[in-house]
């Protein structure tokens, strides 16, 4: 030996698995439990898609046309209703 050093190893190339992102986990947790319904990841993406599309149309529903009510008109309201607010109730 002049001073180096040296391993016994051999090199093995490592396989690499990727992880999968929550979008894959999703689906698997729709296959899995959708009881024989849904039978690749394909469909479940599809089911998520369609799920997605319904929160999104509900959302839209109740933001623009859920809270609206019809103003009252003038001639239904009390007169003394009517008075300003200074008046203080006289």
């Amino acid at each position: 030996m002049n001073g180096e050093v040296q391993f016994k190893e051999e090199w093995r190339p490592q396989r690499f698995v990727p992880k999968k992102g929550w979008g894959e986990k999703l689906a698997d947790f729709i296959v899995k439990y959708s009881g024989g319904l849904i039978k690749d990841e394909n469909q479940a993406s599809y089911v998520i898609l369609g799920l997605v599309a319904v929160a999104i149309i509900i959302s839209l529903f109740l933001f623009f046309g859920g809270g609206f009510q019809k103003p009252i008109p003038q001639e239904s309201v009390p007169p003394r209703e009517l008075r300003p607010l200074n008046s203080y109730g006289r």
